[in-house]
């Protein structure tokens, strides 16, 4: 079965969040299941700087503004289709934003000629190979159904669009509708039209074959206006074709047992020896008594991390610590950075680093997340591999993934984490005392953290789902 997945980023070339580790995962966890899949991207320099051999497959004269074309190879044991168009792509640092941390004026644009290409692809093929499916993840590939409407030879291509997270859509002016190569009667409601204006991903939504997101529960919460970002009414109305399919992680990559970030062990009886390196390399004092709880996230306030702030010293007080990596917004960023500054069991590192990120889920005792709205995310089923107990608001992938320590589940001895809900400083408080409680018994302890490593976590029951929803469409 042939598919082009069409995305902005993928690991290992370039990624900014959890959309670039499903991309980059996909391919080899669908190919045992007779999916060969290749991978359509925009011709950053990371990635344009890593195709070492790559063939020039097609060419497009004026793409957006300017001359591209479409160069081939393989890397990282990814098949890459990559859009060479320096007008649009070949600009230093994040892929969305300007060195002003706002977004490049001209996205539209850029990511219009990422799905005018991937309708190309999919309409004439490239060397002998095309599509039977072209699978879109997010607003950035959301044009790929209109652009495909336009092209003699599509007809038969199917169509996916995966939502990572809805609250991106992709709006623009609907003075750019001729500049963005969109049929004009179909800005309406029915259409790509959204409260006035263009959503790419409202394109897809309405366009797709099939919708897809990244948790069973975020397919449910997609539906309602609390989650909808004011897509639910489109979201219901698609309901029929719409799934949520889990994410996995890279169980090579993510793998306590042979993780050179790390020191490596195959059971929780390893991980003290990384909690001393951590405190170690953070400057935290080994005399406190209580569990040390870190964060790998983006510092949004999607991610819940000014609660983090507010509930903090039931933490403390309890005798733990806390440790931090990531970046975002410039005001939560000062508030932790002041934070770590004045209080002795809290560190804190702002940027991206994946050695340390291995290292902090290998040497924490538990992993806070604590989301306003999470579609799956990742970092609690890094935890649960690394047997790293997450603690987790009650919301979207991180109520199907993890199993709260209720008295029925430690009763039983299916426990894998802790939840919370409603999302507020208060109720993370709580949990944040009875992970603390928790922590102080240890034989259920060490029952969350054996729970935790032996929960699935990879790709291959989701590869399945996948590999039967694309069987479905080009049966259909």
């Amino acid at each position: 079965m042939r598919v082009l997945s069409v995305a902005s980023e993928c690991a290992p070339l370039v990624k900014t969040g959890g959309l670039a580790d499903v991309v980059g995962a996909l391919p080899a966890a669908l190919a045992p299941e007779g999916v060969g899949m290749r991978v359509l991207l925009p011709g950053y320099p990371a990635v344009t700087g890593a195709l070492a051999e790559a063939r020039q497959v097609a060419v497009e004269d004026d793409l957006f503004g300017g001359a591209g074309r479409l160069l081939a190879g393989r890397v990282a044991g990814l098949d890459l289709l990559v859009i060479d168009a320096p007008h649009l792509f070949a600009r230093p640092g994040n892929p969305y934003l300007g060195a002003d941390g706002h977004d490049w004026p001209d996205n539209p644009e850029r990511f219009a000629a990422l799905c005018w290409m991937a309708a190309r692809i999919g309409a004439e093929g490239v060397e002998g190979w095309r599509p039977q499916i072209i699978h879109a993840h997010d607003w950035q590939a959301g044009f790929v159904t209109e652009y495909l409407r336009r092209m003699p030879g599509a007809q038969d291509v199917r169509t996916v669009l995966t939502i990572h997270n809805i609250a991106f859509t992709g709006a623009t002016d609907p003075g750019r509708l001729h500049g963005l190569r969109l049929d004009p009667s179909r800005f309406h409601s029915e259409g790509y039209e959204f409260w006035g204006g263009i959503s790419a991903l409202k394109a897809g939504l309405v366009g797709a074959d099939r919708l897809t997101t990244v948790s069973p529960r975020y397919a449910e919460e997609l539906m309602t206006p609390e989650f909808g970002m004011g897509l639910d009414g489109v979201m219901r109305a698609r309901r029929e074709v719409l799934s949520g399919i889990l994410n996995g992680i890279d169980e090579t990559v993510w793998n306590p047992a042979g993780d050179a970030a790390i020191r490596p062990y195959r059971t929780a009886r390893g991980k003290p020896a990384n909690k001393a390196a951590l405190r170690a390399e953070l400057d935290l004092s080994e005399d406190a008594d209580g569990p040390l709880c870190v964060i790998v996230s983006r510092m949004t306030h999607q991610k819940g991390l000014d609660l983090v702030l507010e509930a903090l010293p039931a933490l403390l007080e309890a005798g733990g610590q806390l440790a931090v990596l990531g970046s975002g917004e410039p005001g939560l960023e000062r508030a932790f950075l002041d934070l770590a500054a004045q209080v002795p069991g809290v560190a804190v590192r702002i940027g991206y680093d994946e050695g340390l990120s291995h290292r902090m889920i290998a040497g924490g005792d538990a992993i806070l997340v604590p989301s306003r709205f999470e579609p799956c995310g990742l970092t609690q089923l890094y935890g649960l591999r690394y047997g790293t107990v997450p603690l987790v608001a009650l919301t979207g992938g991180l109520a199907d993934t993890v199993i709260d320590a209720s008295p029925a589940a430690l009763a039983r001895q299916v426990a894998t984490g802790v939840q919370f809900s409603p999302v507020t400083a208060g109720a993370l408080r709580n949990a944040l005392t009875r992970l603390c409680a928790l922590y102080r018994q240890p034989k259920a302890w060490s029952r969350l953290q054996a729970n935790a490593m032996a929960q699935p976590v990879g790709w291959d029951q989701s590869a399945r789902a996948y590999a039967a929803l694309y069987a479905d469409l080009t049966a259909a």
